[in-house]
């Protein structure tokens, strides 16, 4: 009777320890994953990057179904930071930006507490916005910083059972933690590098950021072996525009100038300023015919409408404008490539200005 009873509390002993093994293997796996995605968020530095390891590493080293990251926006502080730094939100539809808090609040019972449990579309559905099959379970997880709420991390399972009330929370609270830090990171970082890649005056990049941006395009166009274009435009006449009106309205042509080369270029397009009236945009993929078009058009944006003065007249305005297309097969390296596209383009604004300005030519 007592072997009988002894080897039932061995049993029960082992099937203990073999329960207690399970867990901690997969508390490890569970850690392992989440260190793996920490260190992930950790080196990103951009936008880009961040999002990568959130939309799709996260949701695929875990399993989940859905990963969303819902940021309170109510001063469109961060659309404006994004589209300073050419991010196009559009691209990322698992990126929701919030007009308020009240949203988060109400599903994070005052903002500060994670809620897990099943899906709600009436509680949930702003946070899970394009799910065709909404998620059967929810995980909540608020972003604070400096005791604020930012935001929520948002996970979806289509397992009833993966998230529960009551079930422990310490991974991806702390991984909460690190995303809310990532962010804010990230996005001091991208101000910074947008401030020393900007033109202050007009609000476009500036010439630093253009040499750069056209030399890793002539780089991508050597491997790709597409086209690439170079734009150079020139205001015609600007000393004789700040004489006449002074110089706060001719820093206002200038800005306004930025403003309508910006809105007929791709988002996939770089304009700089790159020096004094003069200012210069690179065409990714660009043949002759596109860039020639684009050119026009430019010119024709600024000839149509004058400029104010500032007094309660108008200034009129043209530019003069260079284009040069090359093919990267005839160039050595991306360097060779982005020198003949810059001197070209130069020599064809030095030719619009020969003959008679406000016009566009094309330099081989």
């Amino acid at each position: 009777m007592d072997i009988d009873r002894r080897l039932g509390e061995n049993r029960a002993l082992r099937e203990r320890l073999e329960s207690l093994l399970a867990d901690g293997r997969r508390n490890e796996q569970i850690f392992s994953r989440h260190r793996r995605i920490e260190l992930g968020l950790m080196e990103g530095s951009t936008f880009q990057e961040l999002f990568d390891m959130l939309f799709n590493e996260l949701k695929r080293i875990n399993d989940y179904d859905a990963v969303t990251l819902a940021l309170c926006d109510p001063d469109h502080e961060l659309r404006r930071l994004f589209a300073a730094v050419e991010i196009d939100v559009d691209d990322y539809p698992d990126l929701i930006l919030l007009g308020g808090f009240s949203e988060l609040f109400r599903v994070l019972e005052g903002g500060g507490r994670t809620a897990l449990g099943a899906f709600v579309k009436p509680l949930h559905g702003a946070l899970f916005p394009l799910e065709t099959s909404p998620p059967e379970s929810v995980a909540i997880l608020p972003l604070n910083r400096r005791r604020r709420l930012i935001g929520s991390l948002n996970i979806g399972s289509r397992d009833f059972a993966r998230f529960s009330s009551g079930m422990a929370t310490d991974f991806v609270e702390r991984l909460a933690g690190i995303i809310a830090i990532c962010f804010e990171n990230v996005a001091n970082h991208e101000r910074l590098k947008h401030v020393s890649l900007s033109d202050p005056l007009t609000g476009v990049h500036n010439r630093r950021y253009f040499d750069q941006r056209l030399h890793e395009e002539a780089d991508r166009a050597r491997r790709s072996r597409r086209p690439l274009s170079c734009l150079f435009v020139d205001v015609d006449r600007f000393k004789s525009i700040n004489d006449r009106f002074g110089h706060p309205a001719g820093d206002e042509v200038l800005r306004e100038i930025a403003g309508r080369i910006k809105a007929e270029l791709r988002l996939s397009d770089a304009l700089g300023r790159y020096g004094g009236e003069e200012f210069a945009a690179v065409l990714s993929d660009g043949d002759a015919a596109m860039a020639m078009a684009v050119g026009e058009r430019v010119r024709a944006a600024i000839a149509a409408a004058p400029f104010p003065d500032g007094a309660g007249g108008t200034i009129p305005v043209t530019v003069s404008l260079g284009i040069s297309t090359a093919l990267p097969g005839r160039f050595d390296s991306g360097a060779a490539l982005a020198a003949h596209l810059v001197a070209a383009a130069d020599r064809g604004v030095y030719q619009a200005k020969a003959d008679g300005r406000n016009c566009v030519r094309a330099v081989e």
